[in-house]
């Protein structure tokens, strides 16, 4: 496993990214001062997010069907719990967007080659009414 976000595992079967990028920030408010600087105040903890991108090639990895797993999961507007495999816990994040760029078609029309990038946002850790549901629990319900 290298991470996992809520039940999705990303691996060699499913979407092995090549790349992870996390970007975080802080926020400081300004405030106009004559013959100075402006004051800054911090106030906290700004978004972050996390990029996953890479290159799909479902003769050999993950494909189609694993794109619309997460696909689906982005439809469900839910925050999934995202850990790496090494244990490390990063905190509640929503999918903000999946990007895909399908080339080197087959004669059916299938891709031999898919390029990814999904972006996750965090939410605030305490949100927990917005987490997804497992889909085993969803039919069990």
């Amino acid at each position: 496993m290298m991470m996992a976000l809520g039940m999705f595992v990303f691996g060699l079967r499913t979407v092995p990214y090549q790349e992870l990028q996390r970007q975080l920030a802080w926020r400081h408010a300004s405030t106009a001062r004559v013959g100075l600087r402006p004051a800054r105040q911090y106030l906290g903890k700004d978004d972050e997010t996390i990029t996953l991108s890479g290159v799909l090639l479902p003769q050999l990895t993950g494909g189609p069907s694993s794109l619309a797993e997460l696909e689906a999961m982005g439809d469900e507007g839910a925050a999934w719990p995202l850990l790496d495999g090494e244990g490390r816990i990063y905190g509640l994040y929503v999918i903000e967007s999946l990007q895909t760029t399908a080339s080197l078609f087959f004669s059916d029309g299938a891709a031999r080659r898919i390029e990814f990038s999904l972006v996750l946002k965090r939410i605030d850790d305490d949100a927990i009414d917005q987490m997804g549901t497992p889909p085993l629990a969803k039919e069990v319900a």
